[in-house]
């Protein structure tokens, strides 16, 4: 797929996975624009590789909408990853009781309902475009989770989540294919990301050492390094890879 001249929309790029992503993109000499939330550091993120900042909610289809705007505005929008998402604990029967309703809707409703809304907005724009040599169009980028597989105790709303992420990877690219868009996933283990960077060290290299091989905390520039691959890959379509260092989750 040409790169040159093209554009990409990373949500959740302000920080994590996305970020290192977003840089990683920008490096290859396409025009990023970060989509995060109006609190993140995503002006700063854009700043530091050329890019553009788009303060927008997933959920959102308006601000969604002016982001991929704000991507065609500097060629053809080839590549989009989401990265966006949430993972607070949340058991079904808690402390307090049932979980409330509303905090598993959430849940779902970011990280599955969220990347929908950015699947089909940017799709629609992808199809626009004139395709290459080879018919492509483009590729998306979707981030599920070991938990989509594996969930753990007080993730029932998270592995629900990136579980849809993950089912509806393959009936997307089936229908996206007749336009030469390309539609993937990645499923991450346990990453070196914001949420993990705020736990003593002790507990991160407890968790490091749940991993087969390589015994650590998988780094968000590998996740990177795995987007770039899919983008060059004309033949990756329809799948959710694990990057997880062979981890297969305890029940807690």
């Amino acid at each position: 797929m040409t790169l040159d001249g093209t554009s990409a929309l990373v949500t959740g790029g302000a920080s994590g996975l996305g970020n290192a992503t977003a840089r990683r993109l920008s490096a290859r000499g396409i025009h990023v624009v970060i989509v995060d939330l109006e609190s993140s550091k995503g002006a700063e993120a854009a700043e530091a590789i050329g890019g553009e900042f788009v303060a927008a909610d997933v959920t959102n289809p308006e601000q969604i909408q002016k982001a991929v705007d704000a991507a065609t505005a500097h060629g053809p929008l080839r590549t989009v990853v989401n990265c966006a998402g949430i993972a607070p604990p949340a058991k079904v029967l808690g402390k307090n009781g049932p979980l409330e309703l509303d905090a598993f809707a959430k849940i779902i409703g970011v990280n599955l309902i969220g990347t929908f809304n950015v699947i089909r907005l940017a799709a629609a724009a992808m199809a626009q475009t004139e395709a290459d040599d080879d018919g492509s169009r483009g590729v998306i980028v979707s981030t599920a989770s070991v938990a989509a597989f594996d969930g753990q105790i007080g993730q029932p709303a998270y592995a629900a989540s990136k579980g849809g992420v993950h089912s509806m990877t393959l009936p997307i690219a089936r229908e996206l294919a007749r336009y030469g868009i390309r539609v993937m996933t990645i499923a991450p283990g346990i990453m070196e990301t914001p949420m993990l960077a705020g736990l003593p060290q002790p507990a991160q290299d407890s968790l490091g050492e749940q991993v087969p091989f390589p015994s650590r905390l998988g780094r968000p520039a590998e996740y990177a390094r795995l987007v770039e691959h899919i983008v060059d890959n004309g033949y990756l379509n329809g799948e959710t890879i694990r990057l997880d260092g062979a981890i297969r989750m305890a029940p807690k």
